[in-house]
């Protein structure tokens, strides 16, 4: 069934089989109901570079390397790692676009960074094109121009599954190009992004059929007051809350597993 399926139209939810158009996922087609939502994020807006909470020593002009004050995470599945935002762990340093733009490879996984914002995220085409998810659009920008402003840095290992080889990437990011809320199934520029280079169906909404022993778990590392454990029950529902605490810096303690603090 493959290609044909992504590009359905629902105008409300429904169930629908939720296939990847790579073609490599050889478990058998699930079922799972699925709601469309439009990219409600301001992700990219018309922010200046103070508003964008850069300083005059760390201007978006600058090459960088360097680092920004950010919340960090972990996530688990099944107690297996899949996503890991751990300075201990990798190079979390951002760069001016411009910058940014001779370390990318066709098919890369670029972050837009910016305070108290939900970061942007966006595939990488060639010759300073991105591919992304933006106000419920899917769409081809200049890297240099949706940047304004934020500092980018390539986030290819940021999830720790097995991603596609280059041209599949590109083209489950290019196949999508000028579909709108109404067509599409993700939610956020981070799940879109992903799913065009993992080609895992549990970055869209509605993409994976919930069980009982199934729960993701996102640790949230704060300074100064330990860990906190947040429970989802599918991978979507645990980007949408990381990004909400990405813009807000504010956790909802009743989601906390076991009063959260470790």
């Amino acid at each position: 069934m493959g290609n044909q399926l992504d590009r359905i139209t629902h105008l409300n939810y429904s169930e629908l089989p939720t296939g990847d158009p790579s073609g490599l996922e050889k478990d058998e087609l699930r079922v799972g109901v699925a709601y469309f939502f439009s990219d409600e994020e301001e992700e990219v807006d018309d922010r200046s570079p103070s508003d964008c909470g850069f300083t005059k020593d760390h201007s978006p002009a600058e090459e960088g390397p360097f680092s920004v004050s950010e919340v960090e995470y972990s996530a688990f599945c099944a107690q297996e790692c899949i996503f890991s935002k751990l300075r201990e762990n990798e190079d979390l340093n951002v760069y001016s676009a411009k910058t940014l733009l001779t370390m990318c490879k066709p098919g890369d996984l670029l972050e837009l960074v910016a305070t108290a914002q939900a970061p942007h995220w966006v595939i990488y085409e060639q010759d300073d094109q991105v591919i992304h998810l933006h106000k419920g659009e899917i769409r081809k920008d200049s890297l240099l121009e949706i940047s304004n402003g934020r500092h980018v840095r390539i986030v290819n290992n940021r999830y720790r599954y097995r991603p596609l080889p280059p041209d599949l990437v590109m083209q489950n990011a290019a196949g999508h190009l000028s579909l709108s809320s109404e067509e599409i199934c993700w939610t956020n520029s981070e799940s879109f992004a992903a799913w065009c280079r993992f080609g895992k169906r549990e970055f869209k909404a509605g993409g994976e059929a919930h069980s009982a022993e199934q729960q993701y778990f996102l640790k949230v590392h704060l300074t100064g007051s330990g860990v906190h454990t947040l429970v989802f029950r599918s991978l979507e529902d645990m980007i949408r809350e990381r990004r909400r605490v990405d813009a807000s810096g504010i956790l909802k303690e009743l989601s906390l597993v076991n009063g959260g603090k470790e």
